[in-house]
């Protein structure tokens, strides 16, 4: 639109990249480079986001000029009043049995699970269903249904929603007191995205991972990335909530 001039640029005064790790990563930035182009030179640019690495700080000087930093340490990322713990499952094939007894143990309000694949969303959807679990569940092949499906969820009409790293960004839901990583993320950065689903607003929030004997060094790896420790969960949970 703006290269055919039907977006007149002339008075852009601000420009916004939000989520600016994601949209300065290879696959939007050729675009963001020929969006750029067509602005004004003077516009003043604000570039967001809860994670950056060192190569998109980088990346960033081709857009900003003389810019105000405000800098987070990565040891004080981990969102104040979180709560985050492991449950070691051993096997993968255990998960659902010990997501059923977690939901008889605890009283949850609404919670996120993420997981890593489309396949295991659908599959887990269709599991928690069949227990008797109000659900909802999203991902990429869901997205002309996205709107219908975080309605029901915002509204509180399921009480849980599944998905795969697509909302790990960018959903504010108040009632949200639980994140449940079903499936570690393999992307370090994504992991405080997913767990900053909880306890927006300031409220008390809750994650939970589960973890295999298989993949228990990606929790260590969290531990290291983050400089925090992530402890296993206690028997006493309930009162922790």
């Amino acid at each position: 639109m703006m290269s055919k001039k039907v977006l007149d640029t002339r008075f852009i005064k601000v420009i916004v990249i939000d989520e600016a790790d994601e949209m300065l990563s290879v696959g939007f930035l050729d675009v963001l480079a020929d969006i750029f182009a067509l602005l004004p030179s003077n516009a003043q640019v604000g570039i967001f986001s809860a994670t950056l690495a060192p190569e998109i700080i980088n990346i960033t000087k081709k857009f900003l000029t003389n810019p105000l930093k405000i800098l987070v340490k990565k040891e004080e990322l981990t969102l104040q009043g979180i709560r985050q713990f492991y449950i070691n499952v051993q096997k993968d094939e255990w998960k659902f049995a010990t997501l059923c007894d977690l939901y008889a143990t605890i009283s949850i309000n609404q919670a996120i699970i993420f997981c890593s694949t489309k396949r295991t969303v659908d599959w887990l959807a269709q599991k928690m269903t069949e227990e008797g679990f109000t659900v909802s569940c999203i991902h990429g092949d869901k997205l002309e249904d996205r709107r219908s499906i975080m309605d029901d969820f915002i509204n509180g009409n399921s009480r849980v929603l599944i998905t795969t790293d697509l909302l790990a960004r960018g959903i504010d839901v108040q009632q949200v007191s639980v994140v449940m990583n079903y499936d570690l993320p393999r992307n370090r950065e994504n992991y405080l995205h997913r767990i900053g689903r909880s306890g927006r607003f300031g409220r008390r929030g809750l994650a939970i991972n589960f973890i295999t004997n298989a993949d228990s060094h990606l929790l260590k790896d969290l531990e290291r990335f983050y400089e925090t420790e992530i402890p296993e969960m206690p028997q006493n949970i309930a009162d922790l909530m």
